[in-house]
């Protein structure tokens, strides 16, 4: 399904889920204007489509103590097929690595990795970003402020 295919009933699911996926079926179903069970099978579709991944929790990144995040360009020697997926597995074993991003531009890849002091995340670089392979140059930025947090996508 498509985004084309989505008509406003669907869209008002997606955004109400993006929001808050606890609310309950009732509820989505009375602010959508539908019966539970239209709603029900709607959302199943919806899921089915591949538009809703999965349902999670957002967590507070100060409360479960990792106060930092960097952003990190990361720039490779070379870019064949088999570097690039040598590095993008070895960045899946990373689990402070939150994000990585193929970029276009100077930088091959923008990572966003959550830290527990500037201690820590000196640990990770040195012990970490600076051996994955094929890596020419890497370089850091500390986020201070989140300005506008993630809400979601618009739909």
């Amino acid at each position: 399904m498509k985004s084309d295919k989505f008509d406003k009933i669907d869209k008002m699911l997606l955004s109400m889920l993006q929001k808050d996926s606890r609310q309950s079926l009732n509820l989505l179903a009375e602010k959508a204007g539908l019966s539970t069970s239209a709603c029900h099978r709607r959302i199943k579709l919806l899921e089915d489509a591949g538009a809703i991944l999965g349902y999670e929790a957002t967590l507070d990144r100060h409360v479960i103590g990792y106060p930092m995040e960097f952003f990190v360009e990361v720039s490779l020697t070379r870019l064949s097929e088999g570097e690039l997926e040598e590095f993008e597995k070895a960045v899946e074993a990373i689990p402070e690595i939150l994000q990585c991003h193929l970029m276009s531009g100077q930088a091959d890849y923008m990572l966003r990795i959550a830290a527990r002091s500037t201690r820590h995340y000196e640990e990770i670089h040195r012990q970490r970003l600076a051996r994955l392979p094929n890596v020419a140059r890497i370089q850091s930025s500390l986020a201070l402020r989140t300005v506008k947090p993630w809400t979601g996508y618009p739909v």
